[in-house]
């Protein structure tokens, strides 16, 4: 998404290379020199680096880091407080264009010049963060799906041979985790009902026939400001779920999803696309015209998959419920 503030023209690129208990630093100035420097990843290192900007009367910078989930996300708040421009981007776009400068150095700190590297060459768009509420549901639904995943694995080795010594293990924790799936889900409609305008993007979302309370939500944490997308496709693109076709001289691959986007969202669609099929008159329709043309029933499901993102921007955007239309 597009920050509100006007991109300002950097004098300073600062690349970050993110891990678990340090992140490295790139800094380049307009006569491309690089300054490096490693701190803590925690609120004491995040310190550390504004003293160590301040004190190379560096104001501003455009800063640049990887979107790797909980380790760069509070960095980049941080860094976005505190007026710096800060863009977040797909690691797939930086390996891109590693591979495109043909380099071949991976450390730490190589990875953090690469990184300031295509800060500077493709100024990447400005990152907003999400609002505190939006954080939370975030976390809440990112747990209800880990917590989902545990619960199968558990379930799969009950229905394994040769686990009867450990059986009763495997109930207990099934159970348990059943237990924290309830309680998530009603932490996260509780959530939703105290704020008035997630229980309208909910109430909106919902109305279309396919779009549960566990989706709904689910898109409203990993896509805060859906509304605020150009058009559709750029939603449907920031999930990649746009179509990808291969073509190389006579050889040609059937189209499939680009998969570079979102995973979150992708994983979340599938079963209510499966749904929609069914239920949906408007998706039942086009599924049908889908299949006629001899589409596989893969291709059925991602298409639909694309249209229902699309619908629930088109209803978050105009605030207006789903209606069914069907044209010959």
């Amino acid at each position: 998404m597009v920050d509100d503030r006007r991109k300002v023209m950097a004098v300073y690129w600062l690349g970050i290379d993110v891990g678990k208990s340090d992140f490295h630093c790139a800094l380049m100035s307009g006569d491309l020199s690089m300054k490096r420097h490693s701190f803590p990843n925690s609120q004491p290192g995040f310190t550390q680096l504004r003293k160590w900007l301040a004190n190379r009367r560096v104001s501003h910078v455009h800063a640049c880091l990887e979107a790797t989930g909980g380790w760069s996300e509070e960095l980049a708040v941080f860094l976005y407080d505190h007026g710096h421009t800060v863009s977040v981007v797909n690691p797939l776009a930086i390996k891109a264009f590693s591979q495109s400068t043909l380099t071949r150095t991976k450390t730490d700190k190589a990875d953090a010049d690469l990184i300031a590297r295509y800060c500077r060459t493709m100024q990447p768009e400005p990152w907003r963060p999400p609002s505190a509420a939006q954080r939370r549901l975030q976390q809440l639904t990112r747990r209800r799906t880990a917590l989902s995943d545990m619960l199968v694995q558990e379930q799969n080795r009950l229905q394994g041979p040769g686990i009867e010594a450990i059986r009763s293990s495997l109930e207990r924790t099934a159970r348990f985790l059943e237990r924290q799936i309830a309680g998530i889900d009603e932490e996260i409609r509780a959530f939703m009902d105290s704020d008035p305008t997630l229980r309208e993007q909910r109430e909106l979302l919902e109305s279309i026939p396919g779009i549960g309370e566990r989706t709904s939500a689910t898109i409203l944490g990993e896509m805060p400001n859906i509304a605020e997308f150009r058009s559709g496709k750029a939603v449907a693109a920031f999930a990649g779920l746009c179509p990808r076709e291969r073509r190389s001289g006579t050889s040609v691959s059937s189209s499939w999803l680009s998969k570079v986007g979102n995973h979150v969202i992708r994983r979340a669609l599938y079963l209510p696309a499966v749904c929609a099929i069914r239920y949906n008159a408007v998706l039942k329709e086009w599924a049908a015209r889908l299949r006629a043309r001899g589409k596989r029933a893969k291709q059925i499901i991602a298409a639909v998959m694309r249209r229902l993102l699309v619908i629930a921007y088109g209803v978050l955007k105009s605030r207006r419920p789903f209606e069914v239309r069907i044209t010959a």
